[in-house]
């Protein structure tokens, strides 16, 4: 069984206040891009948990991924076969585009579907915020906003039929524990929707990313791929999560974009 976990970008991402459980509460509109990585599970030919990888490279062993973790967590409550896992990176780590969090829950969307576990959505997002608050979006894979922890969702509809995307990020990434040490949250609950509704041209001064003002504080090389974005002809750009990607929404795919040396670059028309 073959699958392709896709990323999402955040549309605004605003930190409201910390919570009492040591997490923040966050407003953000998750979209989902297709920048994909690819995943495939068969049975083990032997009694072991068997896993590979190619693309780009992860660190650590595969005992810290969260594909592993994904099938450990049901394999506590189900009678699973070893299986392997063989999972192609292409979508960066470190990056805010969810990439990790897209391989474990589409990792247990397919163990459902592979072993007849007849989990429903509710079932599977209950699994799947074990591992992440961002993985139970993945589940449903559909545009949200996105609030508490960023792992409850109110539907929205947004197009961006007809628009183009850039996703571009320095070879660095962001801890993302690290990006909400920086952080210092509005203690003021954001009217997101409104936002979002306004035209896409309205979005470069009112649609924000709090996260931004640390990240590019620390590293400002994501900060000049925002601003290189825009000099290209970018109707809005703004850094994904916690960094360090950064895209841009553009009506034409510009021609001469040099991002600095050692940069990811992925692009995409946006037509259905």
């Amino acid at each position: 069984m073959i699958a392709f976990p896709n990323c999402k970008i955040n549309l605004g991402l605003y930190i409201e206040n910390k919570r009492s459980d040591g997490f923040h509460n966050i407003k953000t509109v998750f979209y989902p891009i297709e920048l994909t990585d690819v995943l495939e599970i068969i049975e083990s030919d032997t009694s072991h948990f068997v896993m590979s990888m190619s693309g780009i490279p992860v660190n650590g062993d595969f005992h810290s991924n969260l594909c592993y973790k994904a099938y450990t967590l049901l394999k506590n409550d189900f009678s699973l076969p070893a299986v392997k896992i063989h999972l192609h990176k292409a979508i960066p780590h470190g990056a805010g585009l969810g990439g990790g969090s897209s391989d474990a829950t589409f990792t247990i969307k397919m163990l459902n579907n592979k072993f007849n576990l007849n989990l429903n959505i509710k079932q599977m997002q209950q699994y799947a915020s074990k591992l992440g608050s961002d993985c139970t979006f993945f589940i449903e894979n559909k545009t949200v906003i996105a609030k508490e922890k960023g792992d409850v969702f109110e539907n929205i509809e947004i197009s961006l039929n007809g628009y183009h995307i850039i996703i571009a990020k320095p070879n660095i990434g962001v801890s993302t524990p690290d990006a909400y040490k920086w952080i210092k949250p509005r203690n003021e609950e954001i009217d997101i929707m409104s936002i979002i509704k306004q035209p896409i041209e309205n979005w470069k001064d009112n649609l924000i990313n709090d996260f931004e003002e640390s990240v590019f504080k620390k590293y400002p090389v994501i900060a000049s791929i925002k601003e290189l974005l825009y000099k290209n002809g970018a109707i809005y750009a703004a850094m994904s999560g916690s960094g360090a990607a950064v895209y841009g929404i553009f009506r034409e795919i510009p021609q001469n974009l040099k991002l600095p040396d050692g940069s990811f670059c992925w692009g995409k028309n946006l037509n259905p």
